[in-house]
């Protein structure tokens, strides 16, 4: 990651330490992120939107600190007319642990679809793994790091391999770093993988990729 970070990361990385924004239901308007993207963050009684438009226009389409911007009409008016909308994920956090990393660097792996997934959206893109499945490393949302995972087989006998995974994934990074991972809440089996790794939940987000006849606001974003 280069250049300066984006505001939003100071955000993950307070909540990471266990410090979130007020419960006072508004809403916190920051610029956009970069290559074309914007996000709703949601945490417990707040919400953080990266975006052009301006603070007034995020309030007059309906987003708020208690669920409101996450809501599907504000989405939809966030992108704006041919954007994409991306899924809601939890968004978790654990710290990593260091010493000598435990997954070997994978150079063979660039056509799975996890790892273009992740190339797609994220920056400084690594893959790791072995027999149990892929791991990516990454500058993920407003360069925070931030890893994904997929098993190459879920099986009975693949119990346990996930959070197995996670556990080795986390000593790719110097001890004491907060590491995040967007994980969609319907799939259970992946949530439940990264809860019992240590991960916490933080809050929610959706990262959407505005429609190119959006016009931004003319106000300057907060």
């Amino acid at each position: 990651m280069t250049g300066a970070p984006h505001p939003l990361l100071a955000y993950f990385l307070a909540a990471a330490d266990g410090r979130f924004p007020p419960a006072d239901g508004r809403v916190t308007v920051l610029p956009p992120l970069p290559g074309g993207l914007e996000c709703s963050v949601a945490f417990t009684g707040h919400a953080v939107v990266a975006t052009a438009l301006d603070a007034r226009r995020v309030a007059e389409a309906g987003a708020d600190g208690y669920g409101g911007s996450l809501a599907p009409g504000f989405l939809l008016r966030l992108a704006g007319p041919g954007g994409r909308i991306g899924v809601t994920d939890a968004t978790l956090t654990a710290r990593a642990t260091g010493g000598p990393p435990r997954l070997p660097v994978r150079t063979d792996q660039d056509d799975h679809p996890r790892v273009r997934f992740a190339r797609d959206l994220r920056a400084d893109v690594t893959v790791h793994g072995d027999g149990r499945g892929l791991v990516t490393l990454s500058h993920g949302l407003a360069g925070r790091h931030e890893l994904g995972i997929e098993l190459h087989e879920t099986r009975p006998g693949s119990r346990g391999h996930g959070r197995a995974l996670l556990r080795d994934a986390r000593t790719l990074l110097p001890a004491g770093t907060p590491v995040f991972a967007a994980v969609a809440p319907g799939n259970a089996r992946s949530l439940r993988a990264f809860l019992a790794a240590g991960f916490t939940p933080v809050g929610s987000e959706v990262v959407l990729r505005p429609g190119q006849s959006r016009s931004p606001g003319a106000g300057t974003p907060l």
